[in-house]
């Protein structure tokens, strides 16, 4: 092996690190979650405050910006430049969309004086929900100084693997918010 090979080795590996420090950062807010569920302190729950169709809204926007990110991977790796900015374009507005749903749904929340302050219920769910937001917001960050980069630099082996380090991390942001989805979300109206 190389000395190129172990220290993009090394790369990988510590960026699997942060991925699972991302994990039990979660995991963390999670368990605060189903822990404060229930403490309203007499004021609405989730069932009262929560749009389902906003929220299926950018369930399958950040769904399909996953599939499109893992076509972009697939153009990526066959070295088609066009088809990686096109693809992860598309990624990045469906990104755009979710983005804007979220902030969207925090609006509505606190112009109708529901607040991180009101109560523990809706503290770990700004906490929860915002930290997925912030993190949206990094990736899409990330995936835009990417893409300049691909188009002044073209595809070289240390640009596939910036995105595919950027995909993994997408990814991830999908199957946390499968699970954002699944326990705040879904949890609310059953």
């Amino acid at each position: 092996m190389s000395h190129e090979e172990e220290a993009n080795d090394r790369v990988m590996f510590g960026f699997w690190v942060y991925l699972m420090t991302d994990l039990l950062m979660f995991a963390v807010l999670f368990a605060v979650y189903a822990v404060l569920n229930g403490s309203t302190v007499g004021g609405p729950s989730g069932r009262d405050l929560f749009s389902l169709p906003l929220v299926l809204q950018s369930t399958f926007a950040l769904l399909f910006s996953s599939f499109t990110c893992g076509v972009g991977m697939i153009a990526a790796r066959r070295g088609s430049r066009n088809q990686v900015l096109s693809w992860f374009g598309i990624t990045f507005v469906l990104g755009l969309v979710f983005l804007g749903l979220t902030l969207k749904e925090f609006g509505t929340l606190i112009q109708e004086g529901q607040t991180w302050r009101n109560n523990a219920f809706l503290s770990s769910f700004f906490a929860l929900v915002g930290t997925h937001a912030l993190h949206i917001i990094f990736g899409l960050l990330w995936m835009a100084i990417t893409l300049i980069y691909v188009m002044k630099r073209g595809l070289t082996e240390h640009m596939i693997r910036k995105l595919a380090m950027l995909s993994l991390f997408w990814h991830f942001l999908d199957i946390v918010w499968i699970f954002i989805f699944t326990i705040v979300y879904l949890r609310a109206f059953v």
